[in-house]
């Protein structure tokens, strides 16, 4: 006998059915609409990314929002650094120059770490942010009477001032040492790219992070050389009126886009970086790392054009015979359009760029030579 809750239930179930089974049949049945293939706007989406693809490309080799924005005015070289503010102030606000944030109160720290014939070293720690500081080595020539120049230099990408400086410095070579050698004061800064319990990607991941306040690796990068100048500058033993910079790779990088930002940084050497990035992008626009990546860098802050934020003041472009292709070709179609800012003021004495026998290495007299010149 069925009970009448489970008659119940199988009236339901079977009417329940049947609503389905009628509204199957509705769906397929139903005239009167319009109907076409869902793949016939295939050639649509196609084309749409034909379109995109061609107008990135228009956009990158467009020069008509530079021009728009970099007026160099070639009547003086002080009438042309007042000509390029505008331009300078648009790349510190595309990497978000300067992060927020103050310096932490209290002087900062030099500790002793040796001496040697040449120089005494120092460990230095600088504050440069809210909890951030600015770190590296401090060297000043032995014998040192008076004031003397001050140069940065700015290790690679995975290095360190101490692979830079101890045991030979590597394929830096005397990037550091030389410069106390010549009587010059050195700040080694200290910059991220690997650190002990994180991950091995930890400068892209904190990158990401930094854009998503609003600034950039790059803009607190510089703002470490900066402020850290903004301390040095004031010692008994440096003349905050000769700066200058050399770097090799990535601290050829941070040898152009810091003295793009502080004008105070009055020679610098760029060594096997230049170029490079417009050398990736060529092949493949999503190969360059992604702290490379600043809105409008191919745009408007090619390597070759932020040349104009270092001019009139010197820049030497090196690259080495040996080095791979996207460390030296790209830079030697790249410098002639640099070459042009300081051949238009007269001043074509203050850029030079060379192919140098060798490999990925800082060239020690070439570099050196330059730096005696213009400092």
């Amino acid at each position: 006998m069925i009970s009448a809750r489970t008659s119940l239930a199988v009236c339901f179930g079977a009417l329940a059915i049947a609503c389905c089974s009628t509204g199957i049949r509705a769906q397929t049945t139903q005239k009167g609409y319009y109907e076409e293939e869902v793949s016939a706007s295939n050639p649509l989406r196609t084309e749409q990314a034909r379109e995109l693809d061609q107008y990135i490309l228009s956009q990158r080799n467009s020069r008509k929002r530079l021009d728009a924005l970099l007026h160099p005015d070639y009547s003086s070289p002080s009438a042309f650094t007042a000509s390029v503010r505008q331009y300078r102030q648009a790349f510190c606000d595309t990497i978000g120059y300067p992060p927020p944030g103050d310096p932490d109160p209290g002087a900062p720290s030099f500790v002793k770490l040796g001496e040697d014939s040449i120089g005494t070293y120092y460990r230095v720690q600088i504050s440069v942010l809210p909890a951030v500081h600015a770190e590296g080595i401090y060297i000043i020539p032995k014998g040192l009477k008076g004031k003397a120049p001050l140069i940065v230099s700015m290790h690679g990408g995975g290095g360190s001032p101490e692979v830079a400086l101890f045991h030979g410095g590597a394929n830096y070579h005397d990037m550091v040492r030389g410069a106390v050698k010549r009587g010059y004061v050195v700040f080694a800064p200290q910059h991220l790219f690997n650190a002990q319990g994180y991950p091995g990607d930890i400068r892209n991941r904190t990158d990401i992070r930094m854009r998503l306040i609003g600034t950039s690796i790059t803009a607190v990068e510089i703002l470490k050389i900066t402020r850290s100048l903004d301390t040095l500058l004031k010692r008994p033993e440096v003349d905050p009126k000769r700066v200058g910079m050399v770097g090799l790779s990535y601290g050829g990088y941070y040898a152009l886009v810091t003295p793009a930002v502080d004008t105070r940084i009055k020679v610098t050497v760029c060594a096997c970086y230049y170029g490079v990035q417009e050398g990736r992008y060529e092949k493949d626009e999503l190969s360059i790392p992604s702290d490379f990546q600043f809105k409008d860098r191919f745009t408007l802050f090619k390597d070759a054009d932020i040349a104009a934020l270092i001019c009139p003041r010197a820049l030497q472009i090196q690259a080495g015979t040996k080095d791979d292709t996207d460390h030296r070709d790209p830079g030697v179609v790249q410098a002639p359009f640099s070459a042009e800012y300081y051949k238009k003021l007269g001043i074509s004495d203050r850029f030079e760029a060379h192919v140098i026998e060798g490999g990925h290495d800082f060239f020690d007299e070439q570099a050196w030579a330059f730096v005696k010149a213009h400092i």
